[in-house]
């Protein structure tokens, strides 16, 4: 598909999109006009439209094609799966109706109700989600009739060229037709060649091989420590023609981090990183903890005061205790919380630690002398927790995450890889507390910490939040 073409379907398609949002406003517009009984649908047709409404419309679709260009729907989608297609469309048409809902609030439609809203998030997803397939069954049908391919050349012959030339052989409807491989003979050349594909050139016949052949993409794999000079100059190469070039980002072999492309002042570089990095479901995440924390905290208020009055009048001391503990990137910060132990509990840690009945660096005892009677019930119930809702609320943690340590406990990790657990916001509860919290030996609370990190999704958080409140009304593991 040359530039020209591609470029007009791109706009094209931009400007289908807009108008399904369009068609998905105007349904849902109906459909409360006529549940309203006392609007007729020969009154709903005969309203005026208002020259300011009209701009207010535009701006919205000005903001709906940037939520669907920021959700990525217009790059090259090429190696990408139907599954992300449609949670990409998903996501950007319910990112659209948070901003419709949130200008309705700011300019006063009242015709926005909650149905409303819910009918067009729904037939929005349906109708993009939907497109999204179709378009990508067409392009599939296109290609494997040999229309807009992409042709690719694989430099390298190692193993791990063999498995991306299979992932794309395996997949013909993602449009690229192997060309084979550019590689001089070495140690592994036998293993290769029992793969079944092919050498099409040495490396010193590349250049006349690029410039006799349809080439739209190269594929570098040769491990770029040992081989960068000889990398360099393929590159090099392959600008010079005007090639797409690839290459293999895990440079290192990490096992869990993952790597990206980035761009700063005109610079480039491949970052490798562990757990989400993408801005959007994180700028999702810190959104869902302003707002549940706010209104938590205003809902608690008067429980806040009972306990308030409980703990002032059953033991000397202050209300609330604060602690130094460990956040994001080990960033220090004070948790807050209701206090539950005499004054100054601190100071007797001391004399208690070979009490510990725990394992790794924590400090726990089930029957702790420094506990106060109230503060026994504060913390079977999990009460002395909520004045951590602040705490979210200002950024220093999240609602969901693994649990901030005090410095005591940090320092006494003694393996490197338990400490990828503070690379991510600290949070009220997580995978540790849902499974028996106290009752789970240190490792396995590591273990588990890591395998949230692993496994991050909003969806995620959602059911950690949801077994919260079960595993709080058993009390298990409570310490």
């Amino acid at each position: 598909m040359n530039e020209v073409r591609r470029r007009f379907l791109l706009r094209a398609l931009k400007i289908f999109d807009l108008v399904l949002l369009v068609v998905c406003f105007a349904s849902a517009t109906i459909l409360v006009a006529y549940a309203n009984q006392r609007v007729s649908p020969a009154e709903f047709l005969s309203i005026r439209v208002k020259l300011s409404n009209c701009f207010i419309f535009a701006a919205f679709l000005a903001v709906w094609y940037g939520c669907f260009y920021w959700c990525g729907l217009y790059r090259s989608r090429r190696l990408s799966t139907q599954k992300a297609d449609i949670l990409d469309a998903a996501k950007a048409v319910a990112l659209s109706t948070a901003c419709l809902a949130f200008g309705a609030t700011l300019f006063h439609f009242v015709m926005v109700t909650p149905r409303f809203l819910v009918f067009f998030w729904a037939l929005g997803t349906v109708l993009v989600a939907g497109s999204r397939i179709l378009l990508r069954e067409s392009l599939y049908r296109a290609r494997r009739h040999g229309r807009n391919l992409r042709y690719l050349l694989i430099i390298g012959t190692n193993p791990r060229a063999i498995r991306f030339a299979r992932r794309i052989v395996s997949a013909p409807e993602r449009g690229y037709r192997l060309l084979g491989f550019v590689d001089d003979d070495w140690r592994g050349t036998e293993h290769f060649r029992k793969s079944g594909f092919s050498v099409v050139c040495g490396r010193a016949g590349l250049p006349e091989f690029l410039r006799r052949n349809v080439v739209d993409e190269v594929a570098l794999y040769w491990p770029l420590r040992s081989f960068y000079e000889r990398a360099s100059q393929v590159a090099a190469l392959c600008e010079q023609h005007g090639i797409v070039i690839r290459f293999d980002g895990d440079v290192f072999s990490l096992k869990t981090a993952h790597s990206r492309a980035e761009e700063d002042d005109g610079g480039s570089y491949v970052a490798a990183y562990t757990g989400v990095q993408e801005w959007r479901p994180l700028a999702i995440k810190r959104v869902l903890d302003v707002v549940i924390s706010a209104l938590a905290l205003a809902a608690l208020a008067p429980l806040f005061g009972v306990v308030a009055l409980l703990i002032h009048f059953t033991s000397e001391g202050r209300i609330f205790y604060f602690q130094e503990r460990v956040g994001l990137n080990k960033r220090r910060f004070l948790i807050c919380k209701f206090r539950t132990m005499i004054p100054h509990a601190d100071k007797m840690l001391s004399q208690l630690e070979t009490l510990n009945e725990a394992s790794g660096p924590v400090f726990k005892i089930k029957d702790d002398p420094r506990i106060t009677p109230v503060g026994k019930f504060l913390r079977r119930t999990s009460i002395d927790e909520l004045p951590q809702l602040w705490n979210v609320l200002k950024g220093d943690m999240s609602l969901v995450g693994p649990r901030p340590l005090p410095v005591r406990d940090y320092e006494g990790f003694d393996k490197d890889w338990q400490r990828r657990r503070f690379s991510v916001r600290p949070g009220i509860t997580c995978l540790w507390q849902i499974n028996g919290r106290s009752t789970i030996p240190f490792e396995q609370w590591m273990e588990l910490d890591l395998q949230y990190m692993d496994e991050w999704s909003l969806w995620l958080d959602l059911k950690i939040l949801v077994r919260t409140i079960p595993a709080v009304l058993r009390g298990s593991g409570a310490a």
